[in-house]
């Protein structure tokens, strides 16, 4: 069964949309740097204490921790978009083989057959 680049399409379609949701409900785009920044939490009061300030770095430090990982997830995503009409889509980048059909309907913007994902020889 050939692998259908449409139905492939609209899963990285979704699969942005909803990244870009998750990143914009923690941080913001910053458009000079072209990465996204992760947004502390709004203070409710002038007086805080230590614990409070505590809790709100670890929050920020969380919120940056996983802005991290959804921009990387974001990047593939992209670029599987930016690629899906070339010959090369769906194909190993190491071994050039098609990708299994399993692992691509799995994961849209997979670059290695399952041989491969883990940089295995």
């Amino acid at each position: 069964m050939p692998l259908d680049k449409n139905k492939i399409k609209e899963k990285l379609e979704k699969e942005r949309d909803t990244l870009v949701e998750g990143l914009k409900g923690m941080g913001k785009f910053n458009p000079q740097t072209s990465e996204w920044e992760a947004t502390p939490e709004e203070m409710n009061s002038v007086a805080t204490d230590q614990n409070d300030m505590a809790d709100r770095f670890e929050d920020f430090e969380a919120k940056s921790s996983m802005l991290r990982v959804l921009e990387s997830k974001l990047s593939h995503v992209l670029l599987a978009l930016k690629g899906i009409g070339k010959e090369s889509f769906g194909k190993c980048e190491v071994c050039k083989k098609d990708i299994e059909l399993a692992r691509m309907e799995a994961n849209p913007s997979a670059r290695t057959c399952k041989k491969h994902m883990n940089g295995g020889n």
